[in-house]
């Protein structure tokens, strides 16, 4: 596939030992208890950051410095196979100017958060040419009954070469199509914010995942003109939007894919919708992110998002 060549990490099998950070908002501790639990039930030892469980200042699980602290350990410590964030909220943009690159180059290993830490994503594929992975965290999903989807978790982290999601993971047809690229994207919202930045997401050449959590008819329009504007769908292949039962009541969702529809006019690749990946309702699916995939919309009635390659090494 044309393009940049990313790094796969480590697999994360059974045994493998996870950190937990929390570079983003303080998290319940009580949840985070939740999901360590769930994950060593799974069979991964876990190592919890110094500043995971840290209140303050603000809505903040510790400074920038406690943050970095917690992220640049769990790279550089042998020990550690991979990192998984215990929460989204507002924070990781913060750390962007203050990431080793080096360090992570050095030392590539599977990164797991969503929502806000699409900045984060965004950061690893610029600048470290790194699979990074959009998939259930520790508090938000593991900390709930029924919040993981452990087939396609296992099928990320375990390596399975060739795998696929479909209407039975929520995929529907907005506009049908067939296209290929790598799997990029995140939070829409964290996307459109990077804009004008030095971490603005390089989309081109992309299958683009979008999904957000209480954003509006109107504001997805909004920010996808924005997109548009910025010139970052340029070269897009096709896009894949998220379930968007968090962000408009049932009655509303007629509404939201039309102006979806009219934000992306003039758009020729392929569009699905209904992904159930990050701020989902139920079990969250695990979607790597810097991988070769195809999105199959030919036929309405069986779509398919095609893993074209293991996400992780070994």
């Amino acid at each position: 596939m044309a393009g940049r060549e990313f790094t796969r990490p480590p697999a994360l099998r059974p045994g493998a030992t996870l950190a937990v950070v929390s570079p983003a908002s303080t998290p319940k501790p009580e949840l985070v208890a939740h999901g360590v639990a769930e994950l060593e039930a799974l069979g991964y030892g876990v190592k919890l950051g110094k500043y995971a469980l840290a209140s303050g200042p603000l809505y903040y699980s510790g400074s920038v410095v406690e943050r970095l602290e917690d992220l640049h350990a769990a790279f550089a410590d042998n020990a550690i196979d991979g990192i998984i964030c215990t929460r989204g909220g507002w924070g990781c943009a913060e750390l962007l100017p203050h990431l080793d690159r080096e360090l992570i180059r050095a030392n590539p290993k599977a990164f797991i958060g969503y929502s806000d830490h699409t900045s984060l994503h965004s950061w690893f594929q610029n600048e470290a040419n790194l699979i990074s992975f959009y998939a259930p965290m520790v508090a938000s999903d593991f900390g709930r009954e029924d919040g993981v989807d452990l087939a396609s978790w296992r099928n990320v982290f375990g390596g399975e070469r060739r795998w696929s999601l479909g209407a039975e993971d929520g995929l529907r047809v907005l506009q049908p199509g067939t296209a290929e690229g790598r799997m990029l994207g995140g939070c829409i919202s964290i996307l459109a914010a990077g804009l004008g930045t030095p971490y603005a997401p390089q989309l081109e050449g992309s299958v683009l995942f979008l999904e957000d959590i209480g954003t509006k008819p109107y504001q997805w329009d909004r920010l996808l003109l924005h997109l548009r504007y910025s010139g970052r769908l340029e070269g897009v292949q096709g896009i894949v939007f998220g379930d968007m039962e968090q962000c408009v009541e049932t009655e509303e969702q007629e509404l939201l894919e039309r102006a979806i529809m009219h934000g992306l006019r003039g758009f020729a690749g392929p569009v699905a919708i209904g992904l159930r990946c990050g701020h989902v309702h139920g079990a969250n699916r695990s979607l790597p992110l810097g991988v070769g995939v195809r999105l199959d919309l030919g036929d309405a009635a069986n779509p398919r998002l095609i893993f074209l390659e293991a996400a992780v090494s070994g």
